[in-house]
């Protein structure tokens, strides 16, 4: 032990550090106290984070007044509530937030850097958190670049040949957020819910990629909720959408080359609206890099004709071909390097994107597994039905994971992606998990929302500040009208179920609580905004 430790001093074990961060009582440090192996890739360990620890580094918090003492409770859940979201990922030895293309393309100087330096900020979930470790290049090897979002790694046979295939989502931590309250994009061209996910297989010594993304429909526009099942999405009247439109896919194509856009939003009703808009500015656009396709993806698939993908994965065949993938031989030849990326949406990015993703993930692996010699020719994914089984469920597993993190519940549609068709049950459980979400995204996502901005710093604390935002007080209405709903509406059940002298009596005692339990319900669906749980962390202007 040390020397300059104090004998009573506290220790215990840690497996990294997560970076520091600034709350009412002060600085508290916060640390990975469990983790477990994900899997090896390319001979460099990828652990899960299971378990964290929030440490003050004051000893007390008697320094507070009652108002700070709740507050700074408040901020500390939002903290843990980050930290309890699964999914954080992090490798002591090797660089999680590139892709296999990115890494091979770097120059010596780059491979010399910590991984603190050369980590892809987009994808460094605790970036906020090491801002204080930097400058200390002393501090970097206990500190690593976490991403966020899911991996899996398994170890597959076909035709008696043993290889990796691993799937590696990260989310983007700029223009981060939940479902209903950050959709669009921001004045920098940074999409919400944007994921790059990489498909990468290893087989003796060989190495291939494939690498898409998914990220929100990219200009301005909001869908918040209001307590009606689907919130009609709005475009801003006010804002120039064509530069932040333009910013998006400047950079998406200074990283990846080519976009092909894969728009599966339906072509009626609300969302019609957003199709045309997306449609227009591409073609204001003018980039040849740029090419937009339109599959109304429940117009096709309705009636659990599923097979009809088949259409769109038909029409993007050549472009893929062209496209292309990364590919390394046993002596580390760069052999084949992707030049164009399939950029696929929905409204949320989650359930029909993920499906459309896994199909064009397998056709990539078809060739790929053809080229490192595991595939006969003529030989079919489809056909292996061990490692098929593996597929799905992994591409299912990667949907579920992204919802959770974005929309509060697991995805929708995974029947498909686990089985290859729409099933009855499948059907019931999409309806249980949208009834979930209905009541995340009304009533619980507001704080989720000021959790991830405390986290990621776009929210900071101002110790000076005795008046944070988490004291603003709600209108009257929002305490009167529920109450007076619920008592009306229980009146009303208890006048059937204890009738009076006449009938008519009755029904006017019934017609009278009904009507006043209709009525208080139509102006608090009126007011619905309200109503929901919405962020009081950052400003009004920056949500609307």
């Amino acid at each position: 032990m040390r020397k300059d430790i104090p004998p009573h001093a506290v220790t215990r074990p840690i497996c990294g550090i997560m970076g520091t961060i600034r709350l009412v009582a002060g600085t508290y440090l916060i640390v990975v106290t469990k983790k477990k192996k994900v899997g090896d890739l390319l001979g460099h360990a990828v652990w899960k984070a299971m378990d964290f620890d929030v440490i003050s580094y004051k000893k007390t918090v008697l320094h507070l007044t009652d108002n700070q003492m709740q507050d700074n409770k408040a901020f500390l859940s939002m903290i843990n509530s980050v930290l309890l979201t699964d999914g954080f990922y992090f490798a002591t030895d090797y660089d999680l937030t590139h892709t296999l293309q990115r890494l091979a393309n770097t120059s010596p100087e780059f491979q010399e850097m910590s991984l603190l330096e050369r980590a892809d900020q987009r994808f460094v979930w605790n970036g906020h958190l090491l801002r204080e470790f930097m400058p200390q290049p002393e501090l970097h090897r206990f500190a690593f670049p976490v991403v966020h979002g899911f991996i899996i790694m398994k170890s597959c046979c076909i035709n008696g040949k043993i290889f990796d295939w691993n799937i590696i989502s990260r989310r983007s931590c700029f223009r981060a957020g939940v479902r209903y309250y950050v959709r669009g994009i921001d004045s920098e061209g940074h999409a919400a819910n944007f994921v790059e996910t990489e498909q990468i297989v290893q087989y003796s010594g060989g190495k291939a990629s494939f690498v898409q993304t998914r990220g929100s429909i990219p200009f301005y526009w909001s869908q918040r909720p209001n307590l009606k099942y689907k919130p009609k999405p709005q475009i801003s009247k006010t804002i120039d959408h064509l530069d932040g439109f333009q910013r998006h896919f400047d950079s998406q194509i200074i990283i990846y080359g080519k976009q092909v856009i894969l728009n599966l939003i339906d072509q009626k009703g609300s969302e019609k609206q957003l199709e045309q808009a997306f449609d227009k500015m591409v073609s204001s656009l003018g980039n040849g890099m740029v090419k937009y396709i339109a599959f109304d993806f429940h117009k096709e698939c309705s009636r659990m004709r599923w097979h009809r993908l088949q259409i769109l994965v038909d029409m993007v065949t050549e472009m893929q071909d062209e496209y292309g993938y990364f590919l390394v031989d046993v002596d580390g030849n760069v052999l084949v390097q992707q030049e164009g990326m399939f950029r696929s949406n929905c409204m949320d990015c989650l359930d029909r994107t993920n499906v459309i993703q896994s199909l064009l993930a397998r056709r990539s692996l078809q060739s790929q597994l053809e080229r490192l010699g595991v595939l006969h020719m003529g030989q079919r994914i489809e056909d292996q039905s061990d490692f098929e089984k593996i597929y799905k469920n992994a591409w299912a597993d990667n949907a579920n994971a992204c919802a959770k993190q974005y929309a509060g519940t697991g995805a929708l549609k995974t029947d498909f992606t686990r089985t290859g068709k729409r099933t009855q049950w499948g059907l019931v459980m999409d309806g249980w998990n949208s009834m979930i979400r209905y009541y995340k995204n009304n009533f619980s996502d507001g704080f989720r929302q000021d959790s991830i901005d405390l986290f990621l710093g776009n929210y900071s604390i101002d110790e000076a500040d005795m008046n944070t935002p988490l004291h603003e007080t709600k209108d009257w209405k929002f305490l009167t009208l529920p109450i007076i709903m619920v008592v009306a509406f229980s009146m009303c059940i208890i006048c059937l179920l204890m009738a009076g002298d006449t009938w008519t009596e009755t029904l006017a005692y019934v017609l009278f609580w009904g009507t006043a339990s209709f009525v208080t319900a139509g102006v608090i669906i009126f007011n619905g905004r309200e109503f929901v749980d919405a962020p009081k962390l950052v400003q009004k202007e920056k949500m609307d």
